[in-house]
């Protein structure tokens, strides 16, 4: 017993004497942090330093506690500048990477191109040739408006609301107000269909005269690229039903009002899949197709659905194009005059006269002429001679633009 009290006394008094050195000689670790992170501010006048490949912002530095050799390293998180400071880092929208950038500001200060709202001084626009273009023509195709499918490349408005309407427009700034000098627009067709002259049929002609391309032909994407290279905007020339088909063919995939609209909607991509860069479509014959409302209708549904427009070039009467594209909110316009109803050089002249007394009465006016050399070279004459005349020569699409505006 005597032993055992021993080994008591032995125990407690051992605890005793734990519990004294632990109140009055804590452990140097106590209460304190494992390792400690600094963040602190450098001089501003200091050089920006480095940290495992990583630049920071000018006035931080960071420290910390040093890796272990051989530990696993995670990956730098991003450094933030101060508000104000560094590089501004902007939301990436589909298709943004392959987007062109936007025009540059005109005289006024104001963007030149697209479909916004822009201050332009009326001052600024002056009679002559709309050289507010320029700038390159955006590239073709910009991937957010290209849609594959089963023939090739289809138009299609992009996730943000691009339309190939306004991507492949040549900027102007003539389109973004109502006022200054009176707006007249040619469109020079009769290219990619059957019996068409070379490509080069155009050379000579102002940029703003816009170009209408048909669906056949070898190299068509290069001639349209060029064409484009050298400013003019582009248009796709659809084949539509004659009165006199078959006798009368505008060619392959001609759209017809016997077939259903499936169909007709089939032949309308291979068509619209033949080359890309176009702001929209305008008739290749069709004096049978654009008065059959049932047959028109769906077509000019899938025009409007993939951001194109529709010009109409005032070879059919009684075409119901227009109506429905009011009904459908579709951008559209019609020739006012055809340029080259015969080969004589004064019936043409006389034709231009009266383009230019259109555009004086309504502020805008659109002809349409063959792509023959002889009325390429008297388009190209009279462009030169519109300074003088109070008279300005823009793209088709600056012209229906216009026309909205007014």
């Amino acid at each position: 017993m005597k032993a055992l009290a021993v080994a008591a006394g032995i125990v407690f008094w051992t605890l005793v004497l734990g519990v004294a050195v632990l109140m009055f000689f804590p452990g140097g670790n106590a209460g304190e942090p494992v390792a400690v992170l600094q963040v602190e501010a450098a001089p501003a006048a200091a050089p920006a330093a480095a940290t495992q490949g990583v630049d920071l912002p000018p006035g931080f530095s960071v420290t910390g506690p040093s890796m272990a050799p051989g530990a696993a390293q995670q990956p730098a998180a991003p450094i933030l500048a101060p508000p104000g400071q560094g590089t501004t880092m902007m939301p990436v929208t589909p298709g943004q990477l392959n987007a062109p950038p936007p025009p540059p500001p005109g005289p006024s200060g104001a963007l030149q191109g697209g479909d916004a709202e822009t201050k332009v001084a009326s001052a600024d626009l002056t009679a002559g040739i709309d050289q507010t273009g320029t700038v390159p023509l955006a590239p073709a195709p910009a991937l957010a408006l290209v849609e594959e499918s089963r023939y090739g490349p289809l138009p299609k408005i992009a996730a943000d609301g691009r339309r190939a309407a306004e991507v492949y427009a040549r900027p102007s700034a003539y389109a973004q107000v109502a006022g200054g000098p009176p707006r007249v627009a040619v469109l020079v067709n009769g290219l990619g269909v059957p019996g068409a002259p070379d490509g080069d049929v155009i050379k000579g002609l102002p940029p703003p005269v816009s170009i209408a391309y048909g669906a056949y032909g070898r190299s068509l994407q290069e001639w349209v690229t060029k064409a484009r290279a050298e400013g003019h905007e582009v248009l796709l020339a659809i084949p539509l039903e004659p009165n006199d088909y078959p006798a009368e063919d505008p060619g392959p995939h001609t759209l017809l009002t016997t077939l259903p609209t499936d169909e007709n909607i089939k032949r309308l991509h291979w068509l619209m899949s033949r080359y890309t860069g176009y702001v929209g479509v305008t008739n290749y014959m069709g004096a049978k197709f654009e008065t059959a409302e049932n047959a028109l209708q769906p077509v000019l549904e899938e025009v409007k659905r993939r951001g194109l427009i529709y010009f109409d070039d005032v070879s059919v009467e009684a075409s119901a194009a227009g109506e429905i594209a009011t009904t459908l909110g579709l951008d559209y316009s019609v020739a006012h005059v055809q340029l080259d109803g015969s080969a004589s050089a004064g019936d043409i002249a006389k034709a231009l006269a009266e383009l230019e007394a259109t555009a004086k009465a309504k502020g805008t006016a659109i002809g349409v002429a063959k792509a023959e050399s002889s009325t390429v070279k008297q388009i190209a004459e009279w462009a030169g001679s519109l300074e003088s005349k109070g008279l300005v020569l823009v793209p088709v699409s600056t012209a229906m633009r216009s026309q909205r505006r007014s």
